[in-house]
């Protein structure tokens, strides 16, 4: 049987958006796989706790706010197996980091925020039904604080996509050089990883896998 593999979708976003994942991880024989549609109640607590049931024992996947996510489940006392944090929030590491996003999310509303976070690629139906919650996940996520992740948990992979810009490479080797989480680049990727670079971002879940399957009873 191979390693549960449970992901999660950010702000503005549903969980349509790891489809071409889904499907990649497929061809690498990952089959276990399950894409959650979050609650998005705007309290990180209320969204730990919901995701918590269904991550346990799984290898724990987010892309933005999905892996900011990622980052607070695995701090949270509740056990994963390991996880995979795809540019996340990093709080006071570097406050900068999300200015833009909320920014056009002051100017523009939804469409400034998506445009803004995920690039071109994005559309405002990828956005779902109920956009009152954005307001509320977004400050969620500016608000989030990162912390080591505590010994016995399970391994916390940060990623970067090498086509991002400056300041998430600068993100990541914050939460690298301040709080040793584990960094790799994906390759052709940017910020909206999941959707721009499926194939990339599987096979990054499968490395990860493979590099430390005996922790993942494999």
């Amino acid at each position: 049987m191979g390693q549960r593999i449970v992901l999660l979708h950010g702000v503005a976003t549903t969980a349509a958006i790891w489809d071409r994942v889904i499907a990649s991880l497929g061809v690498l024989g990952m089959r276990d796989v399950v894409a959650i549609q979050r609650p998005c109640t705007g309290s990180l607590t209320d969204e730990v706790e919901a995701i918590a049931p269904l991550a346990k024992g799984a290898l724990v996947v987010g892309q933005s706010g999905g892996a900011t996510l990622v980052l607070a489940l695995a701090c949270s006392g509740h056990p994963i197996a390991g996880g995979i944090a795809h540019e996340p929030a990093v709080g006071s590491l570097l406050p900068a980091l999300l200015a833009p996003a909320a920014a056009a999310f002051a100017e523009r509303g939804v469409d400034g925020l998506g445009s803004t976070l995920y690039g071109p690629t994005w559309s405002s139906d990828m956005a779902g039904g109920d956009l009152s919650a954005i307001p509320r996940e977004l400050a969620m996520f500016r608000s989030f604080e990162p912390a080591p992740v505590p010994a016995g948990q399970g391994r916390v992979l940060v990623t970067v996509g090498a086509m991002s810009p400056p300041i998430r490479h600068e993100a990541a080797d914050a939460l690298h050089t301040r709080l040793g989480y584990q960094v790799a680049t994906i390759e052709g990727a940017s910020h909206f990883a999941a959707w721009d670079a499926p194939t990339a971002f599987a096979e990054t879940v499968a490395a990860h896998l493979e590099r430390n399957g005996a922790d993942y009873g494999t």
